[in-house]
């Protein structure tokens, strides 16, 4: 793979100049707060975190284990984390384009794996119980009605909080569907002990067997389909976060609830039925899932592509490194590339450019979409990036 450095920058992507953004100059930051009360503050929010997920492990830990016993919940578990091994990996793909940071990804599994579960168990039996007087059977309103709404309602605000309070690191359409997929993903775990570890009490190993056919294989990512339809909804106003796109968010959740109805519905009806429904429904909603990822993959891509062209028409990439950031495979052949001509370091550092320059993407996005065109913060940023993304090239691609 040849690569030549792009030439000196001469502009600015913006139209905005090239000398305004090299002689912009920061503002002076305000004098650091020279009490402990930050790293107080700090250190308060991230134990209140930790308890609040602790508590709920242990009372989740509590419910299985009373429910199955503590045998049937561990090999529940070591069953229902081979679906994990499905879902989870799929969804860094499809994300590999600008990588969401660990912690937010963390707490989006745990907070579908722990809080979600926890209140959909609670308030499904207080939903039960409430309609507890209609004539109606109890196991169809609980799959068909309650549990769509109360589910996806908890792990929609699992992807809400993110979007509220990181709202730099919610980009846009991938970020929703990812956030949104890995919360799904963090809730089927949990779910999935549960009904494993019940089949196995019932139905011993033939039991244990066929529902994880069933519930791992032929079906892991029912659980994030549905939730997408909320994530993509809020990727969906990222750039315009006003009262007036709430509808937006709302229709997701509706979508999110009515798939969810309807693939539970498809489930419990009757048995000579359920081929049939299987086929019509389920069936078409998965490559209908299949079909979003690859457009937002597409979708991404270009947008890739088209900002780092207006960055290339100003001098800082090369045509050749804008295609080659816009596909992942040539990403990891640039990576495999940097590795043959300078070793390690030269490849940690095509890894780096990579990455940057998804971000400088987003930063750009969010700059012309969503208002932050003057904001020093996000010109701050793009500023450093740039020197960032010019630094890492010199190391696999020195100047003579």
């Amino acid at each position: 793979m040849s690569h030549a450095p792009p030439p000196p920058p001469t502009g600015d992507p913006v139209h905005a100049g090239w000398h305004q953004l090299m002689t912009y100059q920061p503002q002076v930051p305000a004098p650091a707060n020279p009490t402990r009360r930050p790293m107080l503050r700090g250190i308060v929010g991230w134990s209140v975190v930790a308890v609040v997920f602790g508590l709920a492990a242990l009372a989740m830990t509590f419910v299985v284990t009373t429910a199955v016993g503590p045998r049937a919940a561990l090999l529940a578990l070591v069953s229902s984390a081979i679906a994990l091994g499905i879902v989870i990996p799929l969804f860094l793909w499809v994300d590999r384009l600008e990588a969401e940071p660990p912690r937010l990804l963390w707490f989006a599994f745990l907070w579908g794996a722990l809080i979600s579960t926890l209140g959909a168990l609670v308030l499904g039996e207080l939903g039960l119980a409430f309609f507890a007087g209609l004539d109606a059977d109890p196991m169809v309103l609980g799959a068909v009605v309650i549990a769509p709404v109360t589910e996806e309602v908890l792990k929609g605000l699992g992807v809400l909080l993110i979007f509220l309070l990181a709202r730099r690191e919610f980009n846009g359409v991938i970020d929703g569907i990812v956030y949104a997929g890995i919360v799904a993903a963090g809730f089927a775990f949990v779910e999935n002990i549960l009904y494993l570890g019940t089949m196995y009490v019932d139905g011993g190993v033939p039991g244990l067997v066929a529902i994880f056919v069933m519930r791992c294989l032929v079906s892991p990512f029912a659980h994030p389909m549905f939730t997408i339809c909320i994530g993509l909804a809020l990727g969906l106003i990222a750039h315009r976060r006003r009262w007036s796109s709430a509808w937006i968010v709302l229709l997701g959740l509706a979508g999110a609830i009515f798939l969810h109805g309807l693939w539970n519905y498809s489930a419990v009806v009757r048995a000579e039925a359920y081929l049939l429904i299987f086929v019509l429904v389920q069936i078409p909603l998965f490559v209908g899932f299949l079909l979003l990822l690859y457009w937002a993959r597409r979708r991404e891509s270009r947008l890739l592509r088209d900002i780092l062209t207006g960055y290339g028409l100003n001098g800082w990439y090369t045509p050749a490194e804008v295609a080659m950031l816009a596909d992942p495979g040539e990403r990891r052949r640039a990576r495999a590339w940097a590795r043959g001509i300078g070793g390690r370091r030269a490849q940690q550092a095509m890894r780096a450019f990579q990455d940057e320059s998804g971000e400088l993407a987003m930063v750009r996005k969010h700059m012309v979409h969503g208002g932050g065109g003057t904001d020093p913060h996000w010109l701050e940023h793009e500023r450093r990036l740039l020197k960032a993304v010019s630094a890492h090239r010199q190391v696999f691609v020195p100047r003579a």
